[in-house]
């Protein structure tokens, strides 16, 4: 590993840096969650590393600026990790339609998505891309109705027991099934 490379807390406290959220070392700890020595010890290694500076603001005030060096790693961090997530809403996607794909073939064109979020959201996108032209039939519910029409019920929040919801007949709970797919688990 390269030594001028940032590690988690490195790169937090560069992120708190750079956005001005804190004015003073005892704030850096606050946001960082740490003691006070153990924050100065971070910004000493980071000034070492070049990835921050202090200017002396009086004799008692300082302040902390991220160095051209700072700006440009924070900056291929976040696209590292925009990258990163960007690849794993496309796997998540793959893994939704591989899951919903047999209820498509079957026929069935009308969903009850139980669940307001923003997977539950990316869960609509595959069922319609799946549907292609077809019309089919999506309710978001954060709660379901006593009695089912004959839809297929897609879960898509954690700690529900689809036992509760049998007069559905046809159940998907998708937190189970990604829960279970070593494709998400991550080895490092």
């Amino acid at each position: 590993m390269n030594k001028d490379a940032l590690d988690e807390r490195e790169f937090e406290l560069v992120n708190i840096v750079g956005a001005n959220l804190a004015s003073n070392q005892r704030d850096l700890s606050k946001h960082l969650n740490l003691s006070l020595g153990q924050t100065n010890m971070l910004i000493r290694r980071l000034i070492t590393k070049g990835y921050i500076r202090i200017t002396q603001l009086n004799k008692r005030k300082v302040k902390y600026l991220l160095t051209p060096k700072g700006i440009a790693e924070k900056m291929r961090k976040s696209i590292k990790y925009t990258l990163k997530t960007i690849n794993s809403i496309g796997l998540i996607n793959d893994r939704l339609q591989l899951s919903l794909r047999e209820f498509v073939e079957r026929g069935e064109r009308n969903f009850v998505i139980l669940g307001k979020s923003d997977f539950a959201m990316l869960v609509e996108i595959a069922i319609k891309k799946l549907c292609n032209d077809a019309e089919c039939h999506i309710i978001h519910r954060e709660e379901l109705p006593e009695t089912a029409n004959g839809e297929v019920l897609i879960i898509c929040k954690e700690d529900v027991d689809a036992r509760a919801y049998k007069i559905y007949g046809k159940i998907l709970n998708l937190i189970e099934e990604l829960a279970k797919d070593n494709m998400f688990v991550n080895t490092k």
